[in-house]
């Protein structure tokens, strides 16, 4: 459906104002909601949390599919909202934790770059599904085929090994006990704070990916191509979130680095403005997946309580406001003041993912 939702929308007699308006419904439910669903993952279970997310997504889809109009658009995108901020945060604590539980969490960059990549990489079969599908039997078989998938994603879900906590903590915790542990760990704990601020940054770059389409069609992309096109970016995506896991600890200047020089392809492929700049696209996109998967684990690294998916919704929550200040950035001045706003963000790297000292103890001052 992802890639046919819009053009449902439009076929269904809904104005630019009223599919305007279901995005930004979209973006709010995402925004209230991202730090309470990861609260509940963290008081209940992260599992459930994957099986609830991909439920809610298939309901949504079964409302758009059954009865389309503006009504049921807009109960869907909540429902799929309140889906998207159940999985994230509880994704990352669930690899984390289950990695942890047999040793292994030193491998938590390899296997959520590999996760990562295979998001992209699913774009693939998904586009060409929807559109053989959309072919044999219109809007009606993509939806009630994608109401099919979303379940068959909770069912796996279902059977994924999750590990048990403490003892001493998790029946006593209370949900709001642990809603606050959670906040209070990613905006005042010194060597969390400052990756969950990176990491909020970094995720919001990936906004840009929005733009793709439109900068391929502004630079002589004949529209036949222009899928493909995209595509080739998201494989090159994947390529990087791939590599990111071989990348043998990074530090925090080798990272500021990367994402420059991703920055300087990506500036680069503006003043081609051709169909060869989309390769600079590529590269800018490759290099700033594998940092943004490094980022992401170094911040479960650094997570120490018992709220980790609250402390990466935290983060979630600060991507989804710094997106809009992209969105600003390249309405003001289009791809060049984006390059300049990646470049802030490199810069801004080594300071956030610097070791900060935590306070001292009374007794460590004798």
């Amino acid at each position: 459906m992802y890639p046919l939702y819009a053009l449902l929308f439009a076929d269904s007699g809904l104005s630019e104002a009223e599919i305007s308006a279901l995005f930004a419904l979209w973006s709010v439910v995402g925004v209230v909601a991202e730090v309470p669903t990861g609260a509940l993952a963290d008081r209940f279970s992260r599992r459930s949390s994957l099986v609830a997310g991909g439920v809610l997504q298939a309901a949504g889809y079964l409302l758009w599919t059954a009865w389309p109009g503006f009504t049921a658009f807009a109960a869907g995108f909540v429902l799929w909202g309140l889906g998207a901020t159940l999985v994230s945060g509880a994704l990352e604590a669930l690899i984390y934790d289950g990695l942890a539980e047999v040793g292994a969490q030193k491998h938590f960059t390899r296997v959520y770059g590999q996760v990562n990549a295979l998001e992209l990489i699913a774009q693939i079969p998904a586009a060409g599904a929807a559109t053989v599908l959309f072919v044999s039997g219109g809007f009606e078989l993509v939806g009630y085929a994608s109401v099919g998938m979303c379940l068959l994603a909770s069912a796996i879900a279902a059977r994924l090994p999750e590990p048990e906590r403490s003892q001493d903590s998790e029946p006593e915790r209370g949900y709001f006990t642990t809603l606050r542990s959670g906040v209070v760990e990613a905006v005042s704990t010194p060597g969390v704070r400052g990756v969950v601020v990176v990491v909020a940054l970094l995720t919001a770059v990936d906004a840009i990916e929005e733009y793709f389409p439109l900068l391929a069609h502004g630079w002589n992309v004949p529209a036949s191509w222009n899928p493909l096109a995209v595509v080739g970016i998201a494989i090159a995506g994947a390529a990087g979130a791939a590599m990111a896991g071989r990348w043998a600890t990074p530090g925090a200047r080798t990272l500021a680095v990367t994402l420059g020089a991703g920055a300087l392809a990506l500036g680069g492929s503006g003043l081609l403005a051709g169909p060869a700049g989309l390769a600079g696209v590529a590269l800018f996109y490759g290099l700033y997946r594998a940092v943004l998967v490094v980022g992401n684990a170094r911040l479960q690294e650094r997570i120490r309580g018992e709220a980790r998916a609250t402390v990466t919704s935290v983060s979630g929550l600060c991507a989804d406001l710094a997106s809009l200040v992209l969105f600003g950035v390249w309405a003001l001045g289009g791809l060049a003041a984006s390059v300049v706003l990646v470049v802030v963000v490199a810069v801004a790297l080594p300071f956030g993912l610097r070791r900060e000292r935590a306070p001292l103890s009374p007794g460590d001052h004798s």
